[in-house]
């Protein structure tokens, strides 16, 4: 909470500087997901080029000519933090016990250091990565009894420690950055279905990738990395195709096995491995070419052992027999993706307009606990024109439970086994839809706060749990 105070404050005392830039368009760990959504230049050169690193809008642009020095010699040093804070403001469900009204703060600081090898050591086309972050907090959904949509994306996955390692890998950039090779500690989720505009929005269900994406622990998303290897190419212009090879790991998440994020033994390595591909088309639209838009469409194998959520060994309702769940070797999820800016008001910024987002995500039904999500929604930047850099933002979520976990859930309710039930449930799932308005404001370089407004339709899927209205806000100090 003392952070909550401090970054208020401090919102409050700079709210009068008049040098207002762009509010920060997602985390500084979107760099990925940024780079790729640039065009190519009309004529790329065919030698080594590492791309440009991204630098954001700071608080402090270049502190005592630091930053100048390190990206003279192409070293990029950036520094984020992130506090978001919510609460229901509606009574829980009466009758169950372990849920309460209540709050929840939560916040991470983001340490990225990006080194161009090309330009610092004269290593053509070569570039590192690496990831910090330090997290804090929990999510106050838990409080209301909703297990499926976090209502803040930073709920201490990070393992609430000082330092914790995310992700560190190269990359080698060939044929004017067409042909990317990337190998090292990765996140598969921020890689792939990946983009800087979820995070205008607060809910985990879109915030870091859409949550049925990562409907298992062992698909890797931020804040945990796991070897793992990387190509990327770009046949025109404005198309990429990628693909990965991804090495789970048990308890990547948790805590007591890799705290720190730095155990790199592979000790916890899964037998299986998670394969992605993704093509993408990145068109600037409009008769002035404008109109950016970016289209996604992907696919993963996953060959990690997976529990059936219906079927016991034999092939009989588990939930019958209470034998082992049977095992599938082989499962899929598959994903479309779009965003695309519509309009651009005239004598304004570039970065105003109204962006339109959606997609849709689809698991394989008989290891899934999400059978598909859908989302819709839109980012108006220059929502008041009087205030370019500030943004009203509104996306609506919807989750489908895959059936064999509803029919699993059906048979423990009928015949009393409450306590079987998976998923922390306390009822039947069956679906969930979470809508979400926030409106950024830029209080100076660097410097954004967005209240935030959230409803829980079906909290946890559940029709047993009364709809919840959460309040709450997200501040971003992009430091350096």
């Amino acid at each position: 909470m003392r952070f909550v105070a401090f970054t208020v404050v401090i919102g409050g005392l700079i709210s009068l500087s008049s040098h207002a830039q762009t509010i920060p368009q997602g985390d500084v760990n979107y760099d990925a997901s940024i780079r790729v959504g640039k065009p190519l230049p009309a004529q790329p050169s065919n030698r080594p080029l590492v791309p440009p690193f991204q630098t954001p809008p700071a608080f402090l642009p270049d502190f005592f000519g630091t930053q100048a020095w390190l990206r003279a010699h192409g070293i990029y040093f950036l520094m984020a933090t992130t506090n978001e804070f919510s609460g229901a403001v509606n009574k829980p469900t009466p009758g169950i016990v372990r849920y309460r009204r209540g709050a929840s703060n939560s916040g991470q600081v983001s340490t990225i250091l990006h080194i161009n090898w090309d330009q610092l050591a004269g290593i053509p086309g070569f570039a590192t990565h690496t990831v910090f972050t330090s997290r804090y907090g929990t999510t106050a959904n838990r409080m209301f009894g909703d297990w499926l949509g976090h209502s803040t994306e930073i709920y201490g996955g990070g393992g609430n420690v000082v330092v914790h390692l995310v992700m560190a890998y190269g990359e080698e950039n060939l044929l004017g950055g067409r042909l990317v090779l990337s190998g090292g500690r990765m996140s598969e989720m921020s890689d792939f279905s990946s983009s800087p505009l979820f995070c205008n929005f607060i809910n985990n269900s879109l915030c870091g990738r859409p949550r049925a994406i990562s409907d298992n622990d062992y698909v890797s998303r931020y804040p945990s990395g796991i070897w793992a290897t990387r190509i990327r190419y770009r046949p025109s212009r404005y198309t990429y195709i990628q693909a990965g090879v991804y090495f789970p790991e048990k308890s990547m998440f948790s805590s007591a096995y890799n705290r720190s994020g730095f155990r790199f033994s592979g000790g916890s390595a899964v037998m299986g491995k998670s394969i992605p591909v993704e093509f993408g088309w990145e068109p600037m639209l409009g008769a002035k070419h404008k109109l950016a838009g970016h289209y996604k469409i992907g696919a993963r194998l996953m060959t990690v052992p997976l529990a059936d959520n219906f079927y016991d060994k034999n092939m009989r309702p588990l939930a019958l027999t209470l034998k082992s769940a049977n095992i599938h070797n082989r499962s899929w999820t598959a994903w479309l993706e779009i965003d695309q800016k519509i309009w651009a008001p005239r004598n304004s910024p570039s970065s105003t307009g109204t962006t339109v987002i959606g997609g849709f995500v689809i698991n394989d039904k008989r290891v899934a606990l999400r059978r598909w999500q859908a989302y819709l929604g839109f980012i108006n930047r220059g929502f008041i024109r009087s205030r370019p850099k500030d943004a009203l933002n509104f996306i609506g979520m919807y989750e489908s439970i895959a059936a064999g976990v509803t029919a699993t859930e059906a048979a423990y309710i009928n015949t009393g086994a409450m306590s079987r039930l998976p998923n922390r449930a306390t009822g039947l799932q069956t679906n969930a839809a979470v809508f979400e308005v926030n409106y950024q404001i830029q209080v100076t370089r660097g410097v954004a706060f967005a209240p935030d407004y959230e409803i829980f339709f079906n909290p946890n899927a559940q029709k047993n749990l009364r709809t919840a209205h959460v309040l709450g806000f997200k501040s971003t100090v992009q430091m350096f």
